[in-house]
């Protein structure tokens, strides 16, 4: 079975326990996501199963669209409210204009430093890993874009301040790290209270399934056609025995191309140099 679906990943849930209710709910262990979630977030995530766990390799634009909510006055060592406080402070004065001149500020492409708390892996081992016995390690940087970052709102709730944000950012960034680092800019402990992924790529949070619709098989999903921009043909009988041996052939385009058999998808192709190669099998023959 090979399907893409686009999940509303309640907070609360790891991407592994969404990966796991579609697996049993599927009947199949060919199971994936593409990009991870954060328990405390909420929002889009998208599952690929059987051959489609591969198509996130192939998408053109892994941009990724976020609202995030931030506290104001108190920092902790995840970044965010669930972890320990490091530091925080009784009152904060702090206006709209000085929050949106940092923002501003972060339309850039930097090195950004990956929170210890993360899965990342320095010398095959998990930062939290390294962080929860409490073991000192450099923490890695990567290069991500913040293509742009608005401010929506900054407000007081049970007694708190806080401030809301969009930001478009590219792929691997760190929502915690990037509110960290605009704590460290603004010279005030902040730490991340709240985040939805509203859009990845070219899909939308509004156009995905409820986890109760997928415990109840009432979920809609997706296919190649509608994640990829491929050309389609059926297999030309004189290269039929290539194709379905997975052997490199003539160049026939300048995309990728789906090859199918009888209104079957057999096996993508996409451009090499001067031919083409087969990068994705989604029939076995």
């Amino acid at each position: 079975m090979n399907e893409i679906i686009l999940i509303n990943k309640p907070k609360g849930y790891t991407s592994r326990d969404i990966v796991n209710i579609v697996s049993k709910k599927l009947n199949t262990k060919k199971v994936g996501h593409f990009g991870t979630l954060d328990p405390l977030a909420d929002g889009l995530l998208i599952i690929g199963t059987g051959s489609y766990t591969k198509l996130g390799n192939f998408l053109k634009d892994d941009t990724k669209e976020y609202i995030a909510e931030v506290l104001i006055g108190s920092s902790t060592d995840t970044y965010d409210t669930e972890g320990t406080i490091l530091e925080k402070l009784e009152s904060v004065n702090i206006t709209k204009d000085e929050i949106k001149k940092i923002l501003k500020s972060f339309k850039k492409t930097y090195n950004q430093e990956v929170p210890i708390y993360s899965a990342t892996k320095v010398n095959g081992k998990k930062l939290y890993e390294y962080a929860r016995s409490g073991i000192k390690v450099e923490l890695p940087k990567k290069e991500v874009t913040i293509y742009d970052i608005e401010l929506i709102d900054l407000y007081e709730k049970e007694g708190n301040k806080y401030f809301s944000f969009e930001a478009k950012v590219s792929k691997g960034t760190y929502i915690r790290s990037l509110i960290n680092d605009i704590s460290k800019e603004l010279d005030i402990p902040l730490c991340m209270s709240a985040l939805t992924r509203t859009k990845q790529d070219k899909f939308f949070l509004k156009d995905a399934n409820t986890i109760e619709k997928i415990k109840n098989k009432e979920y809609k999903s997706l296919n190649i056609r509608d994640v990829l921009d491929i050309e389609e043909k059926e297999i030309p009988l004189e290269l039929e025995k290539k194709i379905l041996n997975g052997s490199k052939i003539e160049r026939l385009s300048d995309n990728m191309i789906l090859f199918t058999k009888n209104n079957i998808d057999i096996v993508l192709y996409a451009p090499y140099k001067d031919e083409m190669k087969p990068v994705l099998t989604l029939k076995n023959n």
